[in-house]
């Protein structure tokens, strides 16, 4: 048998490009597509067209996106655990989870593309079947690359240090993703001078998911799985592997929690463009200065958190983290003239106090998966990475559905006062404190002795 190689910083920093390239094209998505599909007054009143039917249409209760996205997590539900099933059983020469990147990125980077390129040029259902279709196909696919990706962060990570280096890095092209997503405003605004706005947008979407599939084919060209992982393949089917990770009592504890932080961060996320529109009424440009300004703020703490974490512990400074991302959130939900403070500077002020936390949050979380997960393959002699990985995208995926669900359906109210948008944010204050409670729950030490032992 070859000896296992170590891997070195110019490996992890291009296993981390496949990170930026998947998270542009989640972040497309869940940063825009409630903007495209159920603009506001001042977006409508920007140029953008109705192209699915609006309002709680869906049994009174739910929007068109907001039922389309619901019934993409129930479908995540199952996918999610038969790819990690599939990936942990793999027996391909090229690794257990190359393979299956290999083979998403391109409809991966496709459907999300094709997902803002509706076919009829106004409001009709037909837009509505469509956008199912392709969000369907962008939520399998997904799983696909993501699931097998994160299955890799504990198995290339042989000692703690290398498995923070891989989470730092891979947080730094995550953020970098986001903020690339971000700037998009900017680069349609730029193509507005020579094609509609609609057309504007999708090409530069389309350049965006271009970008993102070439930069996820980065790891699969560059690494080779077998010399760094010598992980057998599971011999359990999916159902059996997912019953045996949900046995795990930190790991329930530590998914209820992320559950709690993704779909209070997508509430934000996705109401961000809102909140600069509707209730600090400026520019929807101002959405990518300010997210792109909280991204450069964060990446200062990335030292700061790294050296903080030895000796603080991984718990502590997420605890932190959801206690200054409630108080962000509850500080958005109080926006507008209602503040002696310039409307402009109220946003700046919003990207100082959260950075902290984004920068926590970005890199933290994956590497107290990765220990639990090798807390879990030692006492049970038995790896099970994809699966624990399937299961926090799923979390990934049911926060981002819900959070859309939510989100759709509280921008119907009040929208010429905005009403909607601080009941978003006070939504996502409050779950967040849900998260923090939670997450109180983690045995840390017990897992961290473990793995020294």
């Amino acid at each position: 048998m070859n000896q296992v190689k170590k891997l070195s910083t110019g490996k992890i920093w291009c296993f981390a490009v496949g990170q930026f390239g998947w998270s542009v094209l989640a972040a497309l998505i869940s940063s825009w597509l409630v903007n495209y599909y159920q603009p506001d007054l001042a977006t409508q009143q920007a140029g953008q067209p109705i192209f699915v039917p609006q309002g709680r249409v869906v049994l009174g209760i739910l929007t068109v996106l907001g039922g389309i996205t619901a019934f993409g997590r129930l479908f995540d539900a199952v996918t999610d655990p038969i790819i990690a099933s599939m990936s942990d059983r793999c027996k391909s020469k090229a690794g257990r989870r190359i393979p299956f990147m290999r083979a998403a990125a391109i409809p991966f980077a496709l459907s999300c593309m094709l997902t803002f390129w509706s076919p009829v040029n106004r409001e009709s259902w037909v837009n509505a079947g469509f956008l199912f279709l392709m969000l369907m196909l962008f939520y399998l696919f997904m799983t696909m690359y993501c699931t097998p990706y994160n299955a890799l962060i504990p198995e290339l990570g042989a000692d703690q240090k290398t498995r923070m280096a891989i989470s730092t890095a891979i947080s730094f092209t995550y953020i970098a993703g986001m903020a690339m997503a971000y700037v998009a405003p900017v680069v349609w605004g730029m193509l507005e001078r020579w094609m509609p706005r609609v057309t504007a947008i999708r090409v530069t979407f389309t350049g965006m998911s271009l970008i993102g599939m070439v930069c996820m084919f980065v790891p699969v060209f560059t690494i080779r799985e077998r010399d760094y992982v010598t992980a057998a393949p599971s011999q359990a089917n999916a159902a059996k592997s997912l019953a045996a990770t949900f046995r795990n009592r930190d790991f329930r504890v530590f998914v209820a929690s992320d559950i709690a932080y993704f779909l209070g961060i997508t509430m934000f996320q996705t109401a961000l463009p809102f909140f600069v529109t509707s209730l600090l009424r400026l520019d929807e440009g101002m959405s990518t200065v300010y997210f792109v300004l909280m991204t450069a703020l964060s990446v200062l703490f990335y030292v700061p958190v790294n050296r903080l974490t030895p000796r603080f512990g991984k718990k502590k400074l997420i605890l932190c983290a959801f206690t200054v991302f409630t108080l962000s959130f509850l500080y958005t939900a109080c926006f507008g003239k209602s503040l002696p403070i310039p409307l402009a500077v109220q946003g700046y002020l919003l990207c100082v106090i959260a950075a902290p936390a984004m920068a926590i949050f970005g890199i933290l979380p994956q590497a107290v998966v990765a220990d639990i997960a090798e807390y879990d393959a030692l006492e049970t002699h038995e790896n099970r990475s994809g699966m624990f990985y399937a299961a926090r995208t799923f979390a990934f995926k049911l926060g981002q559905s819900v959070a859309m669900l939510l989100v759709t359906a509280f921008a119907t109210i009040g929208q010429e006062t905005g009403l909607g948008y601080r009941i978003t944010a006070v939504a996502a204050a409050a779950v967040c404190v849900l998260g923090g409670v939670l997450f109180m729950l983690y045995d840390e030490k017990k897992v961290y002795a473990r793995i020294a032992k």
